[in-house]
């Protein structure tokens, strides 16, 4: 067994966000949370949601720029959570999964797939996904997420950005934008802007008798 990752892989944050998908204004989840982004809510830290403006913006780029900056930010608790409340190794895959359950239920601490997989037993681990299935519509992605953990198979396909009202209600018949995965990775990795080597200072030129001096010896050379 590999020593547990630190952090998601790549494609553990590619999977996590097409689970998620992007809302580039406020909305109300289905507990009625206003939530923002890739899943972002008051109790992940600032910025609040609900102060946030509503609708969609003017400049959907850097909204979307902005929910990808938030989750980075996000993610870090949540995989915390984990390595505190995982006791035995994990594969990175399995660390994926599990980091991507608790973002969605917040309860890797009390879950009994935790109490499985400390115990040894990763079979009982992965059925115990599926107790948390409510409502009937995340049934998939646990589905997705046991897959995950048990035979590393990383769901595919685009990531949806979704569009909302300034009422919080999210239209999920049709996406504005489909982002590619390595879209994404651009945004969830950006590169660094590009810093040209330091320029060695250039020695300043003799003055005074020094370049008197250096004249002189200079004619020497050239006479001799």
């Amino acid at each position: 067994m590999h020593m547990t990752a630190k952090k998601m892989s790549g494609r553990g944050l590619l999977s996590l966000v097409r689970h998620e998908g992007i809302v580039p204004g406020p909305y109300r989840d289905v507990n009625q949370v206003w939530t923002f982004g890739i899943g972002h809510t008051r109790a992940a830290g600032s910025p609040d949601p609900a102060t946030m403006p509503r609708g969609m913006p003017d400049d959907l780029d850097a909204l979307i720029r902005e929910a990808f900056k938030i989750f980075k930010a996000d993610i870090e608790s949540y995989e915390a959570a984990v390595l505190r409340a995982v006791k035995v190794p994990l594969a990175p895959h399995e660390f994926d999964a599990l980091v991507s359950f608790h973002f969605n239920t917040g309860g890797i601490a009390r879950a009994a797939l935790t109490r499985h997989l400390n115990a040894g037993d990763r079979v009982a681990a992965a059925d115990a996904f599926l107790n948390w299935r409510r409502p009937a519509s995340i049934l998939p992605r646990r589905e997705a997420e046991q897959r995950l953990f048990l035979h590393g198979r990383y769901p595919g396909g685009t990531i949806p950005v979704w569009s909302v009202d300034p009422a919080g209600r999210v239209n999920f018949r049709r996406p504005v934008r489909q982002l590619s995965g390595d879209e994404a990775l651009a945004l969830l990795h950006p590169a660094e802007p590009f810093k040209p080597p330091a320029r060695k200072p250039m020695r300043p030129a003799p003055s005074g008798w020094l370049a008197q001096l250096a004249a002189h010896a200079a004619n020497l050379f050239r006479k001799a």
